[in-house]
């Protein structure tokens, strides 16, 4: 496991050492969404992108 931080409340967010790009993990403080990135060969953490409306269901 790795251990980052969270970009609203800067708590510590524990991500799986197996996390992939692109999978969402919440901040057990405060909630925030942050989806898993990669940058320059190593995973890194930014804010997960809003849900938006699906226009076509």
């Amino acid at each position: 496991m790795r251990n980052s931080n969270c970009l609203s409340c800067k708590a510590e967010i524990g991500v799986e050492s197996d996390a992939f790009v692109g999978e969402i993990v919440e901040c057990p403080d405060c909630g925030e969404e942050h989806e898993v990135n990669e940058t320059n060969g190593s995973l890194s953490l930014g804010l997960a992108p809003e849900i938006e409306e699906s226009w076509g269901e």
